[in-house]
């Protein structure tokens, strides 16, 4: 990105920097991430690990966030039972409920602590967008779940409202359970369908000995939309994290997991499913960094590009040298639906050390035309049967989801985004 952008950051933090709120990140910490940022340089396709990401949004974005939000909201997805919902507009609160038993949930705006914010740590290049969510964010929640808690269930729902010409949106989120401690997390993303909105969101995951998070992350932002994340998590000794992704809006979407399997016997699986069509790029990068022994991850993705869009999935396994015994497995595959679309899948391996079981595949065709001839024998027509085959390929990730009403969401969503919608709805 040209120095020229990086001077408009500076010179719109400046003109912000007096309303944004010390309870969410202190005045000395937000001028220091950015500051890290600008020395870094923002991300560019020239960078292999961006390449497939359309950053021109960002040349036209403004950073400054957005101070007062308002405006008609979208229907939002109907409440899961026994989930405690919480909407948060344009990065900031809007309502909430009452949290589980024990379970401590905070607006870290609404508090009004100085101070009382967390760093994010910014190791790598890729999560460079992390510290411009650090330097501009307006409000964050944290959620901390006390030792051996029992399961219990919390709903975000974070709506892009404003247009990106008023400000971005930063969502801002902290997961902490203690020992032993099991949540699950429903985190979505949405946004009107003619927004043009510029979202950026960092999620800090911290996960002690024993302790089980189950995330799903639904981003089904505006079709004009831009939307960046960035995830880290930590997890210690025998600790279960349990990531389930599906993306299907936004004109440009970009996820960045960074997962620090630090404790003996931890387990990271992500599972991830991409929807892209007409001009929409859908992009996600995944680091699993393995650094203590009997530790495993277990990767999939499934992505299809229709139309002139892109889907990009890249999956990284690093095996450090304290970590013998490790077990990973990566299984990426993509479809390619019309002679624009591109299906980009990269699997790293980068291993320090013996005694590891660690495999990977990745495949990328259009449609198997032995079972498509099937289906057309049977006397379906050729666009059904190509879209069920379609249903069929996503559905490895879909069936995953261990919540029937929220699988049922997800799949009536799904279902609307293919063409052949009513036919598909009439199959659920």
């Amino acid at each position: 990105m040209s120095a020229a952008l990086l001077t408009r950051l500076q010179e719109e933090y400046g003109a912000v920097r007096a309303a944004l709120p010390e309870s969410v990140t202190a005045a000395g910490r937000r001028r220091e991430a950015l500051e890290t940022l600008c020395a870094q340089g923002l991300p560019a396709t020239r960078e292999e690990n961006w390449r497939y990401t359309n950053l021109r949004v960002l040349e036209r974005a403004r950073f400054a966030p957005v101070q007062d939000p308002a405006g008609t909201l979208p229907a939002l997805p109907e409440p899961l039972e026994g989930f405690a919902r919480y909407v948060f507009v344009d990065g900031q609160l809007r309502s909430s409920a009452a949290a589980p038993h024990g379970v401590t949930v905070r607006s870290l705006r609404s508090q009004g602590a100085a101070g009382a914010g967390w760093e994010f740590a910014a190791e790598l290049p890729e999560a460079r967008l992390a510290l411009l969510n650090e330097a501009f964010a307006t409000d964050a929640v944290s959620i901390e779940v006390p030792a051996e808690s029992a399961a219990c269930g919390i709903e975000l729902v974070f709506v892009a409202a404003a247009a990106a010409q008023h400000g971005a949106s930063y969502p801002r989120v902290r997961l902490a359970l203690q020992s032993g401690a099991r949540l699950s997390v429903v985190e979505r993303h949405i946004g009107a369908a003619d927004c043009a909105s510029l979202v950026n969101s960092a999620v800090r995951v911290e996960l002690a000995a024993n302790a089980h998070l189950t995330h799903y992350r639904l981003q089904h932002c505006g079709a004009r939309a831009a939307w960046f994340d960035t995830l880290a998590a930590q997890l210690g000794a025998e600790a279960h994290y349990e990531l389930l992704a599906v993306g299907t809006g936004a004109l440009t979407a970009r996820s960045s997991v960074h997962a620090r399997l630090a404790g003996a016997g931890a387990q990271f699986t992500l599972s991830a499913a991409a929807l892209g069509e007409g001009p929409q790029s859908q992009d996600m990068y995944a680091l699993s960094e393995h650094l203590a022994a009997r530790t495993r991850t277990l990767e999939t993705f499934r992505g299809i590009a229709s139309g002139r869009s892109r889907v990009a999935f890249n999956g990284k396994i690093a095996v450090r040298e304290s970590a013998r015994g490790t077990d990973s497995r990566q299984s990426l595959r993509g479809l390619l639906d019309g002679p624009e679309a591109e299906i980009d899948l990269r699997p790293q391996l980068e291993i320090y050390t013996d005694e590891v079981r660690c495999s990977h595949g990745a495949t990328a065709g259009k449609l198997d035309e032995n079972m498509l001839f099937y289906l057309l024998s049977r006397g379906l027509a050729p666009e059904v049967a190509g879209h069920l085959l379609k249903w069929a390929f996503l559905e490895d990730v879909i069936a995953r989801i261990g919540l029937a009403d929220l699988r049922r969401q997800i799949e009536l969503g799904l279902a609307g985004q293919l063409s052949e919608a009513a036919t598909l709805k009439e199959l659920l």
